[in-house]
Parts: structure tokens; C-alpha cells; sequence
């Protein structure tokens, strides 16, 4: 299982990678091996505010539908049309092509909740 360290991640497997006060979001290869191939993603719109833990995406795969919840607050400041066309992005790079949205969050990040690297891998272990 791939978990970089450099990333937050989220009790509900979603990975978090903060540039500034912009917060770029996917789901882990925990997430993506569990649900099998993905086969579509309900990006979320933007523009749309959202508070952390809020539902904000949903991912079809052969085995299942499942929400993707929003790990910070902020608005929706881009999603990854690429995924439109090529949802398996998911499955073959979570961390890289397979992102799912970006949100703008204000001055102040609450990334409390989040996880580390080594605590997020301990989490799934366990």
C-alpha cells in the first residue's frame, strides 16, 4: 500500500495535499484497491462551499458507490475533468492523475482531524 509522506489523509481514506491556502483532494490506494476499478466520478461543482466532512463526490466502481467527504472547509475551486473521461486515474494513480477536486480553504486550515502518513497506515492496519 502506497501512503505518501508528504500528504494528510482522512479516516474515510482521503488524501489531502496543502500548496498555500489551496487543498488538493483524492482518495488513497487504500480506498481505490478496496473498491475495486472505478468506473465513474460525480466530480463536484465549483464554486460549491463546503465544510469539512460534508459530502462532496461519489465514486462507482464494480463493487460499489461510495462518498467522498470534503476533509477541509473551503469552496470548490477546480475538479479533475480528466476523470470524466478516464475514471480508472483512480485506480492507476491515486496520488497523481486520479485527484478529485481542489478546494480553496480559508487563512485559517484545521487539519487537526487529519492524519500523518505513518498514523493514517497504522489506522488501516489496525
Amino acid at each position: 500500500m502506497n501512503v505518501p509522506s508528504e500528504l494528510l489523509y482522512s479516516k474515510d481514506h482521503e488524501w489531502v495535499q496543502l500548496t498555500g491556502t489551496t487543498a488538493r483532494i483524492g482518495i488513497t490506494d487504500f480506498a481505490q484497491d478496496a473498491l475495486g476499478d472505478v468506473v465513474f466520478v460525480q466530480a463536484p461543482t465549483v464554486g460549491t462551499s463546503v465544510n469539512s466532512g460534508d459530502s462532496i463526490s461519489e465514486v462507482e466502481s464494480t463493487k460499489s458507490v461510495s462518498d467522498i467527504y470534503a476533509p477541509v472547509t473551503g469552496v470548490v475551486s477546480s475538479a479533475n475533468e480528466a476523470l470524466d473521461a478516464d475514471p480508472s486515474l483512480i485506480n492507476s494513480d491515486p496520488y497523481g492523475n486520479g485527484w478529485i477536486c481542489e478546494i480553496e480553504v480559508s487563512s485559517h486550515i484545521d487539519t487537526s482531524h487529519l492524519l500523518s502518513a505513518s498514523a493514517y497506515s497504522e489506522f488501516v492496519a489496525g
